[in-house]
């Protein structure tokens, strides 16, 4: 079977879904880490926290905090890149067992459909997924290289290329979240695709439901408001 008799097995209610389903998971993307917005996300505002961060930490001693809290963050990534890996595992697994899948899909729909188009639809969110995977695992090694150049930064704040080394780490640190945040969408959408299984209309609605669930907890969460207020000022 050639690739364009694949395709010519969804109805043009499926391709429209599926390019709803991508399109949502790119623009949700692009929206949240776009700095020059009227409206930020929490996202880009954690941003300016790490920076914070890290210019605390240079008068912070000793900074065995700091230490524990990357700890606590490389840890976070590991857990998410070990459940991906296991899902990914999961859905190669169901592709190999045709019978099985037959099983699911009578299970799921009353159309009688080739086995070819479930497992289209699986391929579709283990992609979703691997790159999940991907991400996690490069956000947990920067993690490792943000643990590096704060180890690399003077115990004295006034000390030269202290506050460079600083800034460098808030950097870094930056990038990593970034990575991680990127394999969270992906791994929500992977979630939405999963919804493809009963049908273009299910896949649709999920896309929809799950870039919504996105932009209230960026951009209308009470976290968000909490990010926003601003410090008490301290008199003397």
């Amino acid at each position: 079977m050639t690739w364009a008799e694949r395709m010519n097995l969804f109805s043009p209610l499926d391709h429209a879904a599926l390019a709803l389903l991508v399109g949502l998971w790119l623009w949700i993307g692009w929206r949240i880490e776009r700095h020059g917005a009227t409206r930020i996300s929490v996202s880009v505002l954690m941003e300016g926290f790490r920076r914070e961060w890290m210019r605390v930490m240079l008068a912070r001693e000793p900074r065995i905090l700091d230490s524990q809290m990357l700890a606590i963050l490389r840890q976070g990534t590991a857990f998410f890149a070990s459940a991906s890996m296991i899902a990914i595992g999961g859905g190669l697994a169901l592709i190999g067992n045709t019978e099985r899948l037959a099983g699911v899909a009578a299970d799921l729909t009353s159309q009688d459909v080739p086995a070819i188009v479930w497992e289209i639809k699986i391929i579709v969110v283990l992609l979703f997924v691997a790159n999940s995977f991907l991400k996690y695992v490069w956000a947990h090694r920067l993690f490792g290289y943000c643990a590096v150049l704060m180890a690399a930064v003077p115990n004295e704040a006034g000390a030269p290329g202290a506050g460079v080394r600083a800034e460098q780490t808030a950097a870094l640190s930056n990038t990593a979240a970034r990575s991680f945040n990127k394999g969270m969408r992906s791994t929500y959408f992977a979630l939405a695709g999963v919804a493809w299984l009963l049908g273009p209309v299910a896949l649709g609605a999920a896309a929809l439901a799950t870039a919504a669930i996105l932009w209230r907890r960026e951009f209308a969460s009470q976290s968000r408001a909490i990010l926003l207020k601003s410090p008490p000022e301290t008199g003397r």
